[in-house]
């Protein structure tokens, strides 16, 4: 089977082409030097993974593209790489990827939606943990190689077709991860470097973001 990852040289297209590779999959990475023709890039694929830029300005509107090119290529599978709680108000990033999975769901092609947690690897636990939120909120945080083994098994498996699944690895918070590891955790300033993550910072204050495990783990087999 033949997959093109759209955003396949991030940290995430990487876990998930990686993947595909370990399972005997042949993958497409496709960057944004590749939107010229995206439907050339995509062409001769079975299946699309779609994964856009961190804080993209307009989702809908990357994602619309994707589709479109992947219909244009005659492909007939696609997933879509969301997040967890897309329709949250108060974050405007999640409500761009709940307008997303509404034009997956009406594409017309067969759709999976994924819906990950927050990545455990974007935390450095080798040291004090600093970040701009209460370190005892409770999170749905995802490995990214349970990442990886989710969307291969959507994307190779049958079954998926029309399914939304919610993805964590485990529950926990900030700070008792870091004690796991054996540091400190503490809240640090907001660096208020983008609009839309100060937002996030403040709903995860007040609510945290937690994601159930029982998807991923019946995914999975485990």
């Amino acid at each position: 089977m033949k997959v093109a990852v759209l955003g396949g040289h991030g940290k995430t297209g990487r876990a998930v082409s990686a993947a595909l590779v370990d399972r005997g999959a042949t993958t497409v990475p496709v960057g944004r030097a590749d939107w010229a023709d995206l439907a050339g890039a995509v062409d001769g694929a079975d299946a699309v993974y779609v994964i856009a830029p961190n804080l993209h300005p307009d989702e809908p509107a990357y994602v619309a593209d994707a589709v479109a090119a992947a219909r244009s290529a005659g492909v007939r599978r696609v997933a879509y790489h969301s997040v967890a709680s897309p329709y949250a108000p108060a974050m405007p990033h999640h409500l761009g990827k709940a307008r997303s999975e509404d034009l997956v769901r009406r594409s017309g092609l067969a759709w999976t939606i994924l819906q990950p947690g927050a990545y455990l690897q974007n935390l450095d636990l080798s040291g004090p943990v600093r970040v701009p939120y209460d370190v005892h909120a409770s999170f749905g945080f995802l490995d990214l190689a349970d990442l990886g083994a989710a969307a291969v098994t959507v994307l190779l498996e049958d079954g998926h077709a029309g399914a939304t699944y919610e993805l964590a690895s485990r529950v926990a918070t900030v700070a008792e991860l870091a004690a796991e590891a054996g540091v400190t955790a503490e809240r640090s300033d907001d660096p208020g470097t983008h609009p839309w993550l100060s937002a996030m910072f403040a709903y995860y204050d007040a609510h945290g973001l937690p994601v159930g495990t029982l998807s991923l783990r019946a995914l999975l087999g485990r």
